[in-house]
């Protein structure tokens, strides 16, 4: 007996898959086709290079004494950037990649006796912007400013697991610049910067108290 015909059916696509294929094709390809380019790891590139770029005496530790309450008493809040403590030449005015000088790479500056902290960020370089040189102690006004708690460290799951990084990234995407060297903070100073990836063991896990209501 003979069989009968096989029936074949039509299906119809949703024109908006249509749309989604076509913007993908259009996106991804130039992507993948980027290859190195591409900035994985929230800008991990940076980190490789200025640990390449950094001379090998910048990145010993256990050179300077400057230690966490130094680091927060030059700041608002956690997170914001610090204020200038130093004097600056006034032939620097108008030329802020001046600044970079001395705190693109660090080192120690016989001026002020101590070893300089490098910025994570050169390539921002109107330094002026967001750092200000303090002119006056007193306030504007009274406030009943308050601000959020500092991030606590060692919250490790185990004794032996990595830390978490407790504070954001951005501007601060280039760990070297604050966790190694003899200008680096003590309580966070780092000896195994030449591991180079941070992020493969360390994950970011920002945790911060609610700012209390605001009244002058």
């Amino acid at each position: 007996m003979k069989q009968p015909a096989k029936e074949f059916t039509t299906r119809l696509v949703h024109p908006t898959c249509c749309l989604v294929a076509a913007f993908l094709c259009m996106t991804v390809a130039p992507l993948w086709a980027a290859g190195d380019s591409m900035n994985f790891d929230n800008q991990g590139k940076k980190l490789f290079d200025s640990y390449r770029a950094t001379p090998e005496q910048n990145m010993s530790a256990g050179s300077s004494d400057r230690n966490l309450m130094q680091y927060y008493e030059l700041r608002q809040y956690p997170g914001s950037p610090p204020q200038i403590p130093h004097e600056v030449a006034p032939s620097f005015s108008g030329e802020e990649p001046e600044c970079l000088s001395c705190h693109a790479n660090g080192g120690y500056s016989q001026e002020f006796g101590k070893f300089i902290p490098v910025t994570p960020h050169p390539e921002q370089v109107l330094c002026y912007q967001c750092h200000a040189k303090p002119q006056t102690e007193k306030l504007f006004v009274e406030s009943k400013w308050q601000s959020i708690a500092t991030p606590r460290l060692g919250r490790s799951f185990l004794s032996s697991s990595p830390p978490p990084i407790p504070h954001s990234l951005q501007l601060r995407e280039n760990c070297i610049a604050c966790h190694t060297g003899p200008g680096a903070v003590a309580e966070i100073r780092v000896a195994h910067a030449d591991r180079g990836n941070c992020r493969q063991c360390h994950v970011p896990d920002v945790q911060t108290t609610p700012i209390a209501t605001f009244t002058r």
